[in-house]
């Protein structure tokens, strides 16, 4: 029960962040909205680290520099991502989104990097992601629905 909880709890503020960024003016400058964003996001952390001293701090920083900036990158490409689909598409694309990120998190960085076991639920699953997918972009080439 508690990874459900921790996963609703980032999907909540995902759809706030989503909400925050769909319900913003546009602008010409395609950063500007995600810069100020992450700014406050890093204040946030930035008092919950604060809040929760403790030793060791900065050796865990020198020793994890690398994947620290590779989580920056990825933090980069996965708000400018969310940037291009959300103004350019709308939310309703975030199925899309969310989908993928099943397949390329848990399938390519859980399964095929660090060999972490599926079962054959989980492999079923995988599955109807993918095919998700292929239902998904067939959908949208029709057309507007509803």
């Amino acid at each position: 029960m508690r990874p459900f909880l921790f996963a609703l709890f980032a999907a909540t503020g995902n759809a706030i962040f989503v909400y925050g960024q769909r319900s913003s003016a546009p602008s010409a400058n395609p950063f500007l909205f995600m810069l100020c964003a992450v700014t406050a996001c890093g204040c946030l952390f930035l008092a919950a680290t604060l809040a929760w001293q403790t030793p060791g701090n900065l050796a865990y920083v020198a020793a994890n520099l690398g994947a620290i900036a590779i989580g920056g990158v990825g933090f980069f490409m996965t708000f400018f991502g969310f940037y291009l689909l959300y103004t350019g598409y709308g939310a309703s694309q975030y199925a899309l989104y969310a989908v993928l990120s099943i397949l390329t998190t848990s399938l390519g960085v859980g399964v095929l990097i660090f060999r972490e076991p599926l079962n054959a639920y989980q492999m079923t699953a995988m599955a109807l992601a993918a095919a998700a997918i292929a239902l998904w972009t067939y959908g949208r080439s029709l057309g507007p629905g509803l």
